[in-house]
């Protein structure tokens, strides 16, 4: 990566959801840690996550109002003009004020005034599409970009170029990535209360958890204990399941440290969003992807390319049931050939998939230096 002065101030523009305010995330710290002086700012909602984990990172976080595109003609619709004028002019007023000389953008609320208002201030812009299936607001973006950057091979967008997933610098730390786990991974197991020596089923689906998930593994946990195998379960905190409290189950409402749940994992059940399929991948886990089957069918194209790769199973949400988990999920846990066959292909994939940050970074470069 070429370096810049430390006059650059970046503006980076996302949230929403996890998977938008975690490569965020990573953008900004491999630029902080580039250049300890440069100026890295955050544009997002009062709403979003990144309304938490934004500050909690140490970044400033910019504000613009939440105003979602219309979908349908109603009073949202109708109020829209107006709200979109705002949002801009509140955009229009970070980048003068605060001399912004590139913008990054990932998606949700944030990015579509970003882009709009950059365009207008001449200020470049860069847009990082995390899903196989664009969102609408960097499909507006992308048009008038000084580069666009893909996760998965085939998304439609113009001029878009592979990049990757900036991945969490927590996950791409040596032990993790497959040089030397034990150490990483006696630690996990004591964090969270369960036997290294033995291995461990890890199931979670987002920041939320999934209901589909909760029920199957509700009903089928103790096949999985019976199997030989411990059960290390993030089911979000709508109390949708009761913890047995018996050894070898653990039940966490959410993943704080993630880096030590992959530590601790031989499989994943999970769903298949854009960022889960890029870290799985990175670190060479396989998995059991159940893609969400609400919005517009982005989850499952998501997981296309690791499950034709050999890197990871696809289960439907409407199939996945206790009776799948004991039909499929339990007889792969007994398999060491399948499993070590699903470990190998997505480890061929890691070298790729380890390179979003540095790749995002370049672009940025590159769009300064226009």
């Amino acid at each position: 990566m070429s370096d810049h002065p430390a006059s650059v101030t970046y503006l980076l523009a996302g949230g929403g959801t996890a998977g938008h305010v975690n490569p965020l995330l990573a953008v900004a710290d491999a630029l902080r840690a580039r250049d300890a002086d440069a100026q890295v700012l955050v544009l997002g909602t009062k709403e979003g996550l990144e309304s938490r984990l934004v500050p909690e990172r140490g970044y400033e976080l910019l504000i613009v109002d939440k105003v979602p595109f219309p979908r349908r003609p109603d009073l949202a619709a109708a109020r829209f003009p107006l709200a979109w004028r705002r949002a801009l002019a509140q955009v229009r007023g970070h980048l003068r004020e605060r001399g912004v000389d590139v913008v990054a953008g990932f998606g949700g609320y944030a990015s579509a005034p970003a882009y709009v208002a950059a365009r207008r201030a001449r200020v470049p812009y860069v847009v990082h599409e995390a899903n196989a299936r664009p969102g609408l607001a960097n499909v507006l973006g992308a048009r008038g970009a000084a580069a666009v950057g893909i996760t998965f091979p085939g998304t439609p967008l113009p001029r878009a170029e592979v990049v990757g997933m900036p991945l969490r610098p927590e996950l791409l730390n040596p032990e993790l990535l497959g040089l030397d786990r034990s150490a990483t991974r006696a630690e996990a197991a004591a964090f969270f209360g369960l036997d290294p020596d033995r291995p461990v089923l890890l199931v979670f689906g987002g920041s939320l958890g999934a209901r589909r998930l909760n029920e199957a593994f509700g009903g089928a946990w103790h096949d999985v204990l019976d199997a030989g195998w411990q059960l290390l379960h993030a089911a979000g905190e709508r109390d949708e399941i009761i913890d047995p409290g018996v050894a070898g189950y653990r039940i966490v409402p959410y993943l704080d440290r993630m880096d030590l749940a992959l530590a601790l994992a031989d499989l994943v059940v999970s769903r298949a969003g854009a960022a889960t399929v890029s870290e799985l991948s990175a670190l060479g886990i396989p998995a059991v992807y159940v893609p969400y089957a609400v919005g517009n069918g982005e989850q499952a194209l998501n997981a296309a390319s690791a499950v034709a790769s050999g890197a990871a199973r696809l289960i439907p949400d409407a199939e996945f049931t206790s009776e799948r988990v004991r039909a499929e999920i339990v007889p792969l846990l007994s398999d060491a050939g399948a499993l070590a066959a699903l470990g190998a292909a997505a480890q061929a994939s890691a070298p790729s998939a380890r390179s979003g940050t540095e790749n995002v970074v370049a672009q940025l470069d590159r769009a300064l230096a226009r």
